[in-house]
């Protein structure tokens, strides 16, 4: 057994040192007091307890080093008595044997503690790098969106309706539901779930190529300017690096765009008048002929027509004597109310019969429908395409009569050519000229947006009045027109003395 010779507050030992003789050392021991318990090896007493230190020369530095034993064992066992002498023991011949073999062990804990911190070090560099990569991918792929998804976040951030603090409107008065329909037809099918940032320019010519292979020219024109601007949408956001339809010209797509000038003479306005009552259609729709006519409006406008919006005020026999027709939102995003002439009055008398109850949530009829023209199902207003059709359905050759469409191909039909219900529009104005009304007034009555900037900002007159005067002549223009000639489809009011 070796022997040891231990100090302990100036005390000699010589034997073999104990667990138990330095338990006993420890309980006595003021702080700073050291203890000898083997060759090198010494129990420091400290304030909270005792640690072990190993004395050496350094072989590499020449000089005596101490170290405490467990400075940077990953175990921690430093204090005692949870290392007792046994542990200090072996873990100073391990000391010992590095010493003996020509290094020294403070300089390899040193160098040791440097590789970890600079191996710690990197790892968190390459942490970082990581995270940021991912939060990279992450963004890239939150902007790597579809084609579907894109067309989503346009619709709410351009063509939703929405009025700015100034008091202008902007977006599209039916919040882009028509785009939204050309979409879900033509569009999505094809390229949906497409990433946006992938579409190339001959991804979106082939959809619009095949809108025009079937006799769609019209609305090849139309689906090519909203993918345009969804396209320069997303450009502006980075979505997509360029907007791959950019430089493209409109007509190039549908052909040069045509401006229309289809008006109804005054013989064709009563070849229509006799005709409508062969045409099968319903009295809504007849009724919207001639309150389109007689106001002008769009045909958007005529189709979303609430009740609330038509004030109207009735004589002492309870007659309609005089109403109009308030319109909140419009085209070019400016309100607009319409006088509604005595010819305008029989139409919406003719309307007002056929108002109906309206089913609520629970299948309950118990307030009138609030739409002017509602759908079948009397839940909303009838979609705007619709009253189209049926004017169009109705001026077809025989061998070109759609499937489970009108019969009567011809009923509308005019030696002059087909006709759109924009065209009466067009018709009214064209008689209100006739009526010697001036330009810039009928253009009131059409709620045209002013062309000049200038006038826009500081003309705020939308000259009222005179508005009146060219409704009733139109109204006037048309009881005249139409006197005497099938009654009993358009029931006239007197003519004013």
């Amino acid at each position: 057994m070796d022997r040891h010779t231990g100090t302990a507050k100036g005390t000699t030992y010589s034997k073999a040192v104990t667990h138990k003789e330095v338990l006993s050392w420890f309980r006595s021991a003021a702080s700073g007091d050291e203890f000898r318990a083997d060759k090198g090896l010494y129990l420091r007493r400290t304030a909270s307890g005792a640690q072990w230190v190993f004395r050496f020369l350094s072989p590499v530095t020449g000089k005596q080093t101490r170290t405490y034993l467990w400075a940077d064992d990953p175990q921690g066992l430093v204090e005692f008595p949870d290392a007792t002498l046994e542990d200090a023991k072996g873990r100073a011949a391990a000391l010992r044997a590095i010493v003996n073999g020509g290094a020294d062990p403070v300089v390899q804990a040193s160098q040791r503690r440097q590789d970890e911190e600079s191996a710690r070090a990197a790892a968190e560099v390459q942490h970082r790098l990581q995270l940021e990569a991912e939060k990279r991918a992450a963004l890239a792929a939150e902007r790597r969106i579809t084609v579907r998804a894109l067309f989503e976040q346009w619709q709410r951030a351009e063509l939703a309706p929405h009025v700015l603090a100034d008091g202008t409107r902007t977006g599209r008065k039916d919040g882009g539901e028509w785009v939204k329909a050309s979409f879900e037809r033509r569009l999505f099918p094809k390229l949906g779930g497409m990433a946006a940032e992938d579409v190339k320019r001959a991804d979106l010519m082939a959809v619009i190529d095949d809108c025009k292979a079937d006799g769609r020219r019209r609305t090849a024109s139309l689906l090519f300017t909203d993918l345009r601007q969804m396209f320069r949408f997303a450009a502006e956001r980075e979505i997509v690096m360029r907007n791959p339809l950019e430089g493209i010209k409109r007509e190039s797509v549908g052909g040069r765009n045509v401006e229309r000038d289809r008006v109804l003479s005054d013989a064709e306005l009563r070849t229509l008048l006799a005709a409508v009552p062969a045409a099968g259609m319903s009295p809504r729709s007849v009724a919207a002929i001639w309150l389109i006519l007689a106001t002008a409006c769009r045909v958007g406008e005529a189709m979303a027509a609430r009740w609330e919006h038509i004030s109207l005020k009735r004589d002492d026999d309870g007659q309609l004597a005089n109403g109009t027709w308030y319109l909140p939102t419009t085209k070019n995003e400016r309100d607009h109310t319409i006088h509604l002439s005595g010819f305008a009055l029989r139409q919406v008398e003719v309307l007002l019969a056929l108002r109906e109850l309206a089913p609520d949530a629970n299948g309950d009829t118990t307030k009138l429908v609030p739409w002017v023209f509602p759908n079948t199902a009397r839940t909303g207003p009838v979609c705007i395409k619709s009253f189209g059709k049926q004017l169009a359905d109705r001026q077809r050759k025989p061998d070109q009569r759609l499937k489970h469409r009108s019969k009567n191909t011809q009923a509308l039909a005019m030696a002059d050519g087909k006709w759109t219900a924009h065209d009466l529009r067009r018709t009214a104005a064209t008689i209100m000229a006739r009526c010697r009304i001036s330009t810039d007034v009928i253009d009131e009555c059409l709620n045209h947006k002013l062309q000049s900037k200038v006038a826009r900002v500081y003309i705020k007159d939308r000259r009222l009045e005179e508005q009146v005067s060219a409704f009733d002549a139109l109204g006037n223009w048309l009881i005249t027109l139409f006197e005497g000639q099938a009654s009993n489809v358009v029931a006239l009011p007197a003519r004013a003395a």
